[in-house]
């Protein structure tokens, strides 16, 4: 399969990964929501960026995480940091374009380079899992305003910042800083409204 997946497609995928119901609501919302803000973020930001392929990589990004959710649909401790990686698998194995499967595989963090992974002892193979097109940083971005966490929510670009300087050090929360400069933030206010999570 060489051209992007439709959004039935891309629902028909996750259905077919997700383990329960309760699972796919949880990861396939989450990735509908990275969409709609890495769209709005393009449209503003960067708007000669392939719209489909955001659309598409966006609604692909977190395939993986359901192969490492437990009985009660929670992620393995210590594992999640692999749920990237193997996305990129799934896509691969599913015939999609690298183009497309990097999405998994580079929007972690702010990126996942070979020290990172020898310095933390990441369980990954050893490579540089970073966002390098303007449409893979927007997804990897855009994800930095929601989470699976229970319940979802959207987070401020303040919280994330603070949490990822204080996990992952100064470095880190500078690439997220360059990222908010160039594609600025997005309004969450009507999307929380919808979908019914907090914000934080």
């Amino acid at each position: 399969m060489s051209s992007l997946p439709t959004p039935d497609d891309i629902r028909s995928l996750h259905e077919k990964y997700a383990p329960t119901p309760e699972a796919f609501e949880l990861v396939y919302t989450h990735c509908r929501v990275v969409a709609e803000i890495a769209e709005r973020l393009r449209a503003r930001a960067v708007p000669e960026a392939d719209a489909e392929l955001v659309r598409a990589g966006a609604l692909l990004h977190d395939i993986g995480v359901y192969e490492l959710l437990d009985a009660e649909g929670r992620p393995r401790l210590g594992e999640y940091i692999r749920h990237g990686v193997i996305g990129h698998g799934i896509l691969r194995r599913e015939g999609f374009p690298e183009r497309l499967c990097r999405f998994c595989s580079c929007h972690t963090g702010v990126g996942v380079t070979r020290e990172d992974i020898r310095r933390q002892g990441l369980p990954l193979p050893e490579a540089d899992y970073v966002a390098t097109t303007a449409e893979e940083e927007l997804v990897m971005y855009a994800d930095k305003f929601h989470t699976k966490s229970d319940p979802p929510a959207f987070l401020s670009a303040e919280t994330y910042a603070a949490g990822l300087a204080r996990l992952f050090g100064p470095e880190k929360a500078e690439a997220f800083r360059a990222l908010r400069e160039r594609f600025g933030e997005p309004e969450l206010d009507g999307l929380a409204a919808r979908y019914g999570h907090a914000r934080r």
